[in-house]
C-alpha cells in the first residue's frame, strides 16, 4: 500500500511528520499526504472520508491549508452514523468559522440533528452551533435551542444553555425569548446545569434591561438561598476543590448578585448578610478561598452602601496584602484602588502595608503601590508619606527611580502646606534623582524661589550646600547656578538668615567656584554651561572683585566647539568689555514670575498663539495681525508664522520692535493727481528714518548680504502692500523673499522669491495663434551666479512650457560639481534634461533644458522651488530661490546725464493709446509703499512718472513693480533716482 494513500492511518501519518528532522521534510510528507486526500476527494471515496478529515484537522493544527476539505465536513454531517457525524461537527468547528459562506449550507443540517431522536447527535449539533453560530445561523435555530432548554437529559440542557449565551451576543433582540427558559434552570440541582444558568442570566442582564428587571424581582431571593446552601453544605466530594463546595459556581453567583444589586438598594439588602457570611466563613489559606473571596470583595463594593460590610471587605484586601503570592497581591492593589472612590477612609488604615508593597522586588507591584500610594495622599498625610517615598528614593532601582521621581514631585507641587517645605522636599528629590526629574518640575522651582522672596536666602544657601555635595545631578546644577547667579550677594552676605538654619561662610570667590565647577564638568549639557555662562555675566556686577577672574572664565568657551557656547563667551565678553555702563541694568534680577501664568502654561489651559485655521488672520502675541498666507505659498510652504507680518506703519513696526521712538514729524498729506484731474487718494502716513532702517537690517542680521539683495530683504519686511481691503490676489505676487542657506564664506546671497509665471490677477489674453513673446527672466541673481530663464510654448500645447535655463559664472572661479534642482506641486509634471556640463568655467556659462506641464492651466499659475549646489575651491556652495508667476515686464537700466538714473518698465502685449498719465514726487520710503496700492486699481493710465526719494532701492522698486502688471493700458513708468542711490548700488 502507497505510504501516503488514503488509506494511511491518521497515526501513521502522525509518525511519519514527527520522524521529520527538518521543516523541509515536514513540508514534503504534508504535501504528499494532501496530494492524496485530494485524490481521494475526487474519486468521492467515501470509506475514508472520516480519516481524511481527522488527518487535515491534524494538518490544520500543523498551520497548513486546509480549505480544500471544507465540503467533506458537510458530507460527513450530513452522514446517518454518529461515527461520521462527530468527526464531521469537529472539523465543522476546527476549520471554518461563522465567516465562511459554505457555513450557511449547514443550517439545515443542524436543524435536524437538533430534532434528532438521538440525544448525543444532539448534544453534537449544540457543541457546533454554540462554537460557529452566526447571527443568521441563531435567528434560524433559536426556537430549537430555547425548546432544548426544558430536555429532560440535563447534558442537553446545559449545552443548551451556553448555545444560547452564543445566540443572544449574536442577536441581543432575542434575547426576551431566553428569560423565563433561563430563569426556570436556576432552579436546577444538577451544578452543570446550574452554572450554566447562572452564567446565562449573567449575559440576559447585560444585553436587556428587561431581564434585569425580571430577575431582580423574581430570582434575586433563590440566588441567595442557592448561595446560602453552598455555603454551609456538608463535604461533597463530587464539587470539592481544596475544601470548599463548588468555588466555580460560587463566583458565578456572586458576579450575578453583583449585578443584580448594582443601583438596586432593595436587591442590596436582601444579599447583605449572605455576602458577610461568605467574606467571614470562607477560608484563605486556599486559591479556591481567595477566588471567592476576591468576588466576595468586588460584590460588595458594587452594590449599593453599607459600611459596614465594605470595611469587612477592604480588611479582607487588607490581609491579601500580606500574602506571599505575587499575584495575590496585584490583584488587591487593582481592587484597593477602585476602594478609593468608595471609601478611601477604610483604605488609609492599610497605609503601612501599602507602602512596604512600594519597596517590593516585584517591578509590578511596586508601580501599582506607587499609583495608590499616589490616591492616598491627601493635605493631612502627605508630609509623612513623602518622607517615606524620599527616603525609598535612595534605595530604589535605577529603572524605578524615574516614575518613583515623577510621582513625589507631582505629590509635593499639588499638596505642598508651605513655600518652605516645598523647597526642601525638592531639593531632596533633586540631590538623590536630580537626572530624573523632567525640566518642567526644576522650571516650577525656579518660579516658586523667585516668589518667595523671603526665602531666597534660605534657597540659595540649601542649594550651594548641596552643590558642596554632590554635581552628578544635572538638574540640580542648573537650578543651583541659577540662584547663585541670581542671589550671589546674598548668599556672600548671609541675608534673610532663618532659625532653623546653620551658619555658613561663602566668599565671593566660593560662589564663583562652584559656578566654574558647573561649566568645567564634563557631564555638564549645553542647557547647564550656557546658565552657568550667564550666572558668572550676573556675577561679574554683584562682585566687582571677582571681575577679572569671571571674564577669563567666560572668554575660554571663545574656542568652543558648540556654537550657542562660542557665541554667548564672545557677547558676554563684549558686555564685559565695553559696555559698562549698562552691564549693571543688564545683569539686574529677573523680575517675579507668574506662578499663576507658569502653572497654565504648563497644564496647556492657555491658549495657543497661532491659529491653524485658513482665510483668516493669525493672531500673533506682539499683537500685530498676520494676514492668511497666499494659497501658492502655503502650498509650496514659503510662508512662514515664526515672524509677524509687517503692521501698517514700519515705523510703528520698528518701534514695537526694537521698543524705541522711531516716529518722526507727519509728512503733510500728499494728493495724487492724474493729468485729466481724477484724485486717487489722500495718503497720511510717517517717514521712517533710513538710520533704523540700517538697525533692522543688523537686527534681522540681512546685512551681510550686497546692498540690492539686502535692501529687498528689507523692504519685504518693512514694505509690504498694507491694503488690507484690497484681496491679495489683486497684489498679484507674493512680497516674501525666501533667504538662502549658505556658507558665511559663500558669494552666493539670498535670492528674492519671484514672480515667474502667470499670477492670480487679470492678465492680458495672449494670441496662440501669432507665436507670442515669452521674455527671458532672471531668476536668480548673486555677486557671482546669475540663473536666467528663456520661455517658448509648443503650438497647440498651451499647458506645457519649455524652459531653457543658462547658468552664468560671475567669478574668476570655476565651479566643479554643478547641480540644479527643481520642485514643483502635484498638479505639475516638470522633466529636466541634463545640464549641458556639470563644470561651470570662469566668467562662463552653462544651460540647462526643463519642461513643465500645468495639469490645471488657466486655474493654477505654475510655481517652482529651485536649488543650486556646486563646489568652489573644495567647499560646497549652496543656493535656494522660489519662483513664483512669470511678470509680463522686462527691466532696462539707463542713465540720464551725470546724477540721474533711468529704469524703463515696458510692457508686452497690446497697449491703448491714451495719453492718460500721471506725475508723482514722493517725499518718503513709506509713501512709495503705500501709492501701489493705489495704483493696482487703476486701469486707465499710460504712464507714471515718478521721482522717487532716496531710500528705496532699485531692487526692490523691480518686486514692487510686478503689482503694476495689473494695469492693463500701462505702457511705460519712468522713475527718477539720485546719483548717491545708484552708486550705492
Amino acid at each position: 500500500m502507497n505510504p501516503f494513500s488514503s488509506g494511511t492511518r491518521l497515526r501513521d501519518m502522525i509518525r511519519a511528520i514527527r520522524s521529520c528532522k527538518t521543516a523541509a521534510e515536514e513540508r514534503a510528507v504534508v504535501r504528499k499526504e494532501c496530494a492524496a486526500i485530494r485524490a481521494a476527494i475526487s474519486e468521492n471515496d467515501q470509506d475514508y472520508r472520516h480519516r481524511n478529515l481527522a488527518k487535515l484537522m491534524f494538518i490544520h493544527m500543523l498551520g497548513y491549508p486546509t480549505h480544500f476539505g471544507q465540503m467533506e465536513c458537510l458530507k460527513l454531517i450530513a452522514s446517518s452514523g454518529f461515527p461520521e457525524k462527530r468527526i464531521g461537527y469537529l472539523a465543522l468547528m476546527l476549520l471554518l468559522d461563522e465567516r465562511q459562506e459554505v457555513l450557511m449550507l449547514v443550517t439545515n443540517s443542524l436543524k435536524q440533528d437538533l430534532n434528532h431522536s438521538n440525544q448525543y447527535i444532539i448534544g453534537l449539533a449544540l457543541c457546533a452551533l454554540g462554537n460557529i453560530c452566526s447571527a443568521e445561523m441563531a435567528r434560524d435555530l433559536a426556537p430549537e435551542v430555547e425548546r432544548l432548554l426544558q430536555f429532560r437529559d440535563p447534558n442537553i440542557r446545559k449545552k443548551a444553555a451556553l448555545c444560547s449565551i452564543r445566540i443572544i451576543k449574536k442577536v441581543p433582540d432575542l434575547a426576551e425569548n431566553f428569560i423565563n427558559p433561563a430563569a426556570s434552570l436556576l432552579r436546577e440541582k444538577h451544578h452543570g446545569v446550574l452554572i450554566t444558568a447562572v452564567q446565562l442570566c449573567t449575559d440576559l442582564c447585560k444585553v436587556s434591561s428587561e431581564a434585569l428587571e425580571y430577575f431582580r424581582e423574581k430570582c434575586t431571593e433563590g440566588l441567595v438561598k442557592t448561595l446560602k446552601d453552598m455555603a454551609n453544605s456538608s463535604y461533597s466530594p463530587e464539587y470539592d476543590v481544596a475544601g470548599i463546595t463548588d468555588p466555580f459556581l460560587h463566583i458565578r453567583l456572586l458576579k450575578l448578585l453583583r449585578i443584580l444589586g448594582q443601583g438596586d438598594p432593595d436587591a442590596s439588602d436582601c444579599m447583605n448578610d449572605i455576602l458577610a457570611q461568605v467574606a467571614t466563613k470562607i477560608e484563605s489559606n486556599k486559591n479556591a478561598g481567595n477566588a471567592i473571596l476576591y468576588e466576595c470583595v468586588g460584590t460588595i463594593m458594587s452594590i449599593e452602601d453599607n459600611g459596614g460590610l465594605r470595611v469587612l471587605a477592604i480588611n479582607i484586601l487588607g490581609r491579601f496584602l500580606s500574602n506571599r503570592d505575587n499575584n495575590i497581591r496585584y490583584v488587591a492593589l487593582n481592587m484597593l484602588m477602585k476602594a478609593m472612590t468608595v471609601d478611601a477612609q477604610a483604605v488609609q488604615r492599610h497605609r503601612a502595608t501599602i507602602l512596604e508593597c512600594v519597596k517590593d522586588s516585584d517591578a509590578s507591584i511596586r508601580k501599582k503601590a506607587l499609583d495608590l500610594v499616589y490616591l492616598l495622599v491627601n493635605e493631612s498625610n502627605v508630609k509623612p508619606l513623602t518622607k517615606e517615598l524620599i527616603e525609598y528614593l535612595e534605595a530604589s532601582d535605577q529603572e524605578f527611580k524615574g516614575v518613583l521621581t515623577d510621582k513625589i514631585c507631582s505629590l509635593v507641587e499639588k499638596f505642598s502646606p508651605e513655600k518652605i517645605w516645598y523647597i526642601d522636599q525638592m531639593l531632596k528629590v533633586l540631590s538623590e534623582a536630580g537626572s530624573f526629574v523632567k525640566d518642567e518640575v526644576w522650571h516650577a522651582l525656579i518660579v516658586v524661589i523667585s516668589n518667595a522672596s523671603d526665602l531666597h536666602g534660605y534657597s540659595v544657601r540649601a542649594l550651594y550646600r548641596a552643590l558642596q555635595t554632590t554635581t552628578e545631578q544635572e538638574s540640580l546644577v542648573r537650578v543651583a547656578v541659577w540662584c547663585i547667579g541670581e542671589y550671589g550677594d546674598i548668599l556672600v552676605n548671609n541675608v534673610g538668615m532663618l532659625d532653623i538654619e546653620e551658619p555658613i561662610t561663602v566668599t565671593e570667590s566660593d560662589a564663583v567656584d562652584a559656578v566654574e565647577v558647573a561649566i568645567k564638568r564634563h557631564t555638564s549639557d549645553l542647557t547647564t554651561k550656557a546658565m552657568a555662562l550667564i550666572a558668572l555675566l550676573k556675577l561679574s556686577s554683584r562682585f566687582p572683585s571677582c571681575s577679572a577672574r569671571i571674564k577669563d572664565i567666560i572668554l575660554q568657551n571663545k574656542q568652543s566647539f558648540v556654537l550657542e557656547l562660542q557665541q554667548r563667551s564672545i557677547e558676554f565678553n563684549c558686555i564685559l568689555q565695553k559696555h559698562q555702563n549698562i552691564r549693571a541694568a543688564l545683569v539686574e534680577r529677573m523680575p517675579v514670575l507668574d506662578e499663576a501664568t507658569f502653572s497654565g502654561r504648563r497644564a496647556g489651559s492657555l491658549p495657543t498663539s497661532v491659529s491653524t485655521s485658513t482665510g483668516t488672520a493669525h493672531n500673533i502675541p506682539n499683537g500685530i495681525a498676520k494676514p492668511a498666507a497666499a494659497p501658492v505659498a502655503d502650498l509650496l510652504d514659503l510662508s512662514s508664522d515664526d515672524a509677524p507680518a509687517p503692521s501698517s506703519s514700519g515705523g510703528d513696526f520698528l518701534q514695537d520692535l526694537l521698543g524705541v521712538d522711531l516716529s518722526t514729524a507727519s509728512a503733510p498729506p500728499s494728493k495724487l493727481g492724474c493729468t485729466n484731474g481724477t484724485d486717487l487718494r489722500n495718503i497720511r502716513v510717517k517717514s521712517t528714518s533710513k538710520r533704523w532702517y540700517n538697525v533692522l537690517l543688523d537686527l534681522l542680521s540681512i546685512g551681510t548680504s550686497p546692498p540690492a539683495q539686502s535692501s529687498s530683504s528689507a523692504s519685504d519686511i518693512l514694505s509690504s502692500i498694507q491694503d488690507n481691503t484690497a484681496s491679495l490676489a489683486n497684489l498679484n505676487g507674493l512680497t516674501s523673499l525666501s533667504p538662502l542657506s549658505a556658507n558665511g564664506n559663500s558669494p552666493v546671497s539670498p535670492a528674492p522669491v519671484m514672480d515667474l509665471l502667470d499670477g492670480f490677477g487679470p492678465s492680458p489674453q495672449k494670441n496662440e495663434e501669432n507665436g507670442p513673446a515669452y521674455p527671458s527672466l532672471v531668476a536668480y541673481e548673486s555677486s557671482s551666479l546669475r540663473m536666467s530663464f528663456n520661455f517658448s510654448k509648443q503650438p497647440g500645447n498651451p499647458q506645457t512650457t519649455l524652459i531653457q535655463a543658462t547658468f552664468t559664472n560671475l567669478s574668476p572661479n570655476v565651479y566643479n560639481d554643478f547641480l540644479f534642482q527643481a520642485a514643483v506641486p502635484k498638479f505639475l509634471q516638470l522633466h529636466l534634461d541634463p545640464a549641458s556640463s556639470n563644470t561651470l568655467p570662469a566668467n562662463g556659462s552653462i544651460s540647462q533644458s526643463m519642461k513643465v506641464t500645468n495639469s490645471q492651466h488657466g486655474k493654477k499659475s505654475l510655481v517652482m522651488r529651485i536649488r543650486i549646489a556646486y563646489k568652489m575651491n573644495g567647499k560646497e556652495v549652496f543656493g535656494r530661490g522660489a519662483s513664483q508667476q512669470f511678470p509680463p515686464f522686462r527691466v532696462r537700466d539707463q542713465f540720464w546725464g551725470k546724477d540721474k538714473r533711468r529704469a524703463s518698465f515696458v510692457r508686452h502685449g497690446p497697449t491703448a493709446a491714451r495719453s492718460d498719465g500721471i506725475h508723482l514726487h514722493l517725499a518718503a520710503r513709506s509713501e512709495f509703499v503705500l501709492i501701489f496700492s493705489s495704483l493696482t486699481m487703476k486701469q486707465d493710465l499710460n504712464w507714471v512718472d515718478l521721482l522717487i526719494p532716496d531710500d528705496v532701492a532699485r531692487s526692490e522698486l523691480e518686486l514692487t513693480f510686478s503689482s503694476l502688471t495689473m494695469m492693463q493700458d500701462l505702457n511705460k513708468v519712468d522713475l527718477l533716482i539720485s546719483d548717491d542711490e545708484a552708486r550705492s548700488e
